[in-house]
């Protein structure tokens, strides 16, 4: 086998492989002799069936089997020899591969770049630390009572109003036909909560107990019944009833009917999380502040491929918020305007992605088994009823089990980073450490320092799972707000308006969110990992959920 380097520029390589007809001959005997041990064919004993024949019958797909299997071993051979880190899957190129003759095939790839960490310069961060005060645990107490709103039967000549649950009937026809999943019974919606078809929640302001309304909507274009998209429905409403929000007081007797022994119990539990959400808003500006840090002190080359692939996910998510913006045009228009800033911003995530990973690995961060384990548990939960299936996804596939890692992987290395940061606290409110993390979502991209010089350091040498630990440390999903990218171009906020989600057509007033997850085998697109926001904690007790009452709006 013969291998020519045909391009060194950057992180792009290419390839030619030839490998001789007489290495092929040879493979293609070797499977003629293995196949004829096992045929049956009319006329012969088993295994006694002459190589000739089998040649005559099965060659060519013996030979076509020989040829893939060399192509693949061609591959990892270059990969081996020039010790070489793949950022992606080589493309391959046959161009000669007729029996008899040579075999020679092109593969082009770009490979992970060789960061050089060097001397970690000290890094300094100022500390914004708040306090949990008596006002702090007053707001959070205020906040979730206001969550364990119930409701009571309102008189029937009361009016329904935002806010007020009603309790209906409904037939919902298009072009004069029922269509299925159009009718429903006794079903509940909060007036103003976004859960039904856009228009149809502000047409029941008004309404009073037994009082019958036709109710006239659009089905959304992004409705997920294909032949509902667009169309106009009447939907014939009987009012069973009205109810109003009962006040929620903040008091034992609150406590006591969650399970708890009382008011203090509550506290306790909240004042928990309440530090807990305190905490992780802290570690968001110290996490977003040190990848400004690193990002404005090394610069390298990242592969092309891995950028593209971070912006296409950055992308479609954008145009999923700008289709469903007020105005579409005007978002998508915005867009389009911040394209290149869009991607720069895709550069830095990969760019820190691979950084960190290479720190990770030079200071021994470790995501142990028994993490990998919780990790696709949690994962596996997702999925109700194929929980066995998405565990043996994750098992047997080191690439998205490496994408699933990589968030934990980041984590640890931002929190070794942290530990070894000289940090300088300054305590201050909630009110300012909140509008300092949203002053630096206005922040627009910072531009890359010049490299600087650094002593060599000595690294060991690259394992198979450094290169898939690097790329998956840069690949991300932007579903949430990503810490390695603190800038958000105002075309986001031309976006923000948008439609309620499409409802699944069997109940089509209800909320379909739940039930449209992807099946485990299609988990193709690569986890979020460098650079997540540590999201708010959100104040809720979990006795809570054995004691809130809420509209059955959910069928």
């Amino acid at each position: 086998m013969r291998i020519e380097e045909t391009k060194n520029e950057g992180l792009a390589r290419a390839y030619t492989v030839t490998i001789p007809s007489a290495d092929m001959d040879a493979r293609v005997d070797a499977q003629l002799t293995q196949v004829s041990k096992t045929i049956r064919m009319p006329g012969f004993r088993p295994g006694k069936v002459p190589t000739n024949l089998v040649r005559k019958m099965h060659g060519e797909a013996l030979y076509g089997e020989a040829l893939q299997k060399a192509v693949q071993e061609g591959v990892q051979k270059v990969m081996s020899e020039k010790e070489l880190r793949p950022a992606g899957q080589p493309s391959v190129d046959l161009k000669s591969g007729e029996a008899g003759k040579d075999v020679e095939f092109g593969m082009e790839l770009e490979v992970l770049p060789s960061v050089d960490v060097g001397d970690m310069e000290p890094i300094k961060l100022e500390k914004l630390v708040v306090e949990a005060g008596e006002d702090e645990m007053q707001e959070a107490l205020q906040r979730f009572a206001e969550q364990q709103k119930s409701f009571e039967a309102a008189p029937k000549s009361y009016k329904a109003a935002t806010g007020d649950v009603v309790a209906m009937d409904f037939v919902g026809t298009v072009d004069g036909e029922p269509f299925e999943g159009g009718t429903g019974e006794d079903m509940t919606v909060e007036i103003g909560s976004g859960r039904l078809i856009p228009g149809f929640e502000d047409q029941l302001v008004g309404v009073k107990a037994n009082d019958s309304k036709t109710v006239k909507v659009t089905f959304p274009e992004d409705y997920n019944v294909a032949y509902l998209k667009g169309r106009d429905a009447e939907f014939a409403v009987t009012v069973n009833e009205v109810r109003k929000p009962k006040e929620a007081k903040v008091d034992d007797e609150m406590a006591k009917n969650l399970g708890l022994e009382g008011l203090d119990q509550l506290k306790e539990l909240l004042g928990g999380q309440l530090n807990q959400e305190l905490q992780n808003l802290t570690r968001t500006h110290m996490k977003r502040k040190l990848l400004d840090t690193l990002a404005s002190r090394y610069d390298f080359d990242v592969p092309p491929s891995m950028v593209e692939a971070e912006f296409d996910q950055i992308w479609q998510q954008l145009e999923h918020e700008a289709s469903h913006a007020d105005d579409k045009d005007a978002a998508m228009k915005e867009l389009e305007a911040e394209k290149d800033d869009y991607r720069r911003i895709a550069e830095r995530r990969v760019r820190l992605g691979l950084l960190l990973s290479e720190i990770g690995q030079q200071q021994g961060v470790q995501v142990s088994q028994q993490e990998m384990n919780q990790l696709i548990f949690q994962e596996a939960q997702k999925y109700q009823g194929q929980q066995e299936e998405v565990v043996k996804y994750f098992r047997e596939n080191p690439m998205a089990a490496a994408q699933l890692r990589a968030p934990l992987f980041e984590d640890k290395v931002v929190d070794f980073l942290l530990e070894n940061t000289e940090l300088e606290e300054r305590k201050v409110t909630r009110e300012d450490l909140t509008a300092a993390i949203e002053d630096e979502d206005e922040t627009p991209e910072p531009k890359k320092a010049a490299p600087k010089k650094k002593a060599a350091a000595k690294k060991a040498p690259a394992k198979d799972s450094e290169a898939g630990e690097s790329k998956a440390a840069a690949k991300k999903t932007p579903a949430k707000k990503d810490d390695a990218e603190d800038s958000k171009p105002a075309a986001k906020k031309a976006a923000a308006k948008k439609t309620a989600p499409a409802k699944k057509a069997a109940e089509p007033a209800a909320d379909a969110e739940a039930s449209t997850k992807k099946a485990p085998a299609k988990k193709a697109a690569p986890k979020k990992a460098a650079a997540k926001t540590d999201e708010k904690a959100d104040a809720k007790p979990a006795a809570k959920k054995a004691a809130a009452k809420k509209p059955a709006a959910k069928k």
